[in-house]
């Protein structure tokens, strides 16, 4: 351990409780250079709240009064959620918000992710939740789309430029939810200001989240129905809660669930971990799984359907056989 880190844990008993659970907590380090970083802790792709991080004026700077007064007017798609457990199967689409058209035409929302926006309710409406996006084909960049933000944020330089991937500005009112989703980018979350709740599963844990898509089923992570989804009490939990000045640097492929504990604003960075050639050239979000295993998936449908022409004793036996075939072939025998 570097001279000037200090790993922060927890008593004995605590982690015995935590375990006992099979919730753990996320490790948090202070003063962690980016040598260190990447040459003893990136390669263990876990999740580790980063302390003491140079991020600029913006942890004291970003108040409401401050970005209502720089954000401006941008024309905006907006994502309406009618519960703070957002799931976004269901949304209500706007083309354009400014000032006073919020309160007139949307009810029982605030918004939740913004890529670009006005600011003119921010604060006055904390009962509401909504998701505003900005409708473009690039990948977002507060560099960018907000230039006068620029000078008071710096991003950890954790990562090479040139794999840099996308910089996504979110406003989050107190209680809303992020349901449970992995990214395929690696990933820090910078809380700006406010107060957040993380949850994260393991890659490995895929199995017991019934996943739809990139998404769990499983919206009430903390009350879920185990009658409906009783595998998901065998996923094992890591947890931990960010303040101002904490970053959460989350592997790609770790599911993570975050509630807003209070109104604050956030900034997730996203890079390439895999070389830019292994990337679908359309994801403009970071959430699209990788070529060669977006082509696996196909194949595989299509032996499916192959398998489906045998009678039921015979596509059951020979699917066994495949699931056995995959596991001793592609399943890693050196992860945890």
């Amino acid at each position: 351990m570097c001279l000037g880190q200090r790993l922060l844990g927890v008593g004995k008993g605590r982690a015995s409780a935590i375990m006992a659970s099979q919730r753990f907590p996320v490790p948090r380090l202070e003063g962690v250079s980016q040598e260190h970083f990447m040459q003893h802790l990136y390669p263990q792709r876990k999740p580790l709240v980063l302390e003491g991080i140079d991020l600029g004026a913006c942890t004291s700077k970003w108040t409401v009064d401050y970005l209502s007064q720089v954000g401006g007017k941008k024309e905006v798609k907006i994502h309406v959620a009618a519960v703070a457990q957002m799931d976004f199967i269901k949304l209500y689409l706007l083309t354009s918000w400014f000032r006073g058209q919020l309160r007139k035409n949307i009810k029982n929302s605030l918004f939740q992710r913004m890529r670009s926006t006005t600011y003119g309710h921010l604060g006055k409406t904390p009962e509401r939740i909504l998701t505003v996006f900005l409708s473009m084909q690039d990948a977002a960049d507060i560099r960018k789309q907000f230039p006068v933000l620029e000078g008071d944020i710096k991003f950890p330089e954790f990562f090479k430029e040139e794999q840099f991937f996308s910089s996504v500005f979110r406003i989050s009112s107190s209680g809303l939810q992020l349901w449970t989703h992995y990214d395929v980018m690696d990933n820090f979350l910078i809380q700006v200001t406010g107060k957040k709740r993380v949850v994260l599963f393991s890659p490995r844990d895929a199995q017991y989240l019934y996943l739809s898509g990139t998404k769990s089923e499983v919206l009430n992570i903390d009350n879920p129905d185990l009658a409906k989804y009783p595998l998901f009490s065998k996923a094992r939990r890591y947890e931990c809660s960010l303040k101002a000045g904490d970053v959460l640097f989350i592997p790609a492929l770790w599911f993570h669930n975050v509630i807003a504990e209070e109104f604050g604003v956030g900034v997730n960075v996203f890079w390439k971990h895999l070389p830019s050639e292994c990337y679908d050239k359309t994801d403009t979000y970071g959430n699209k799984d990788p070529s060669a295993a977006s082509r696996a998936a196909q194949i595989l449908d299509r032996a499916l359907k192959t398998l489906a022409e045998l009678p039921e004793e015979y596509r059951d036996f020979y699917a066994r056989r495949m699931v056995l075939h995959i596991q001793d072939k592609a399943y890693s025998k050196n992860l945890e």
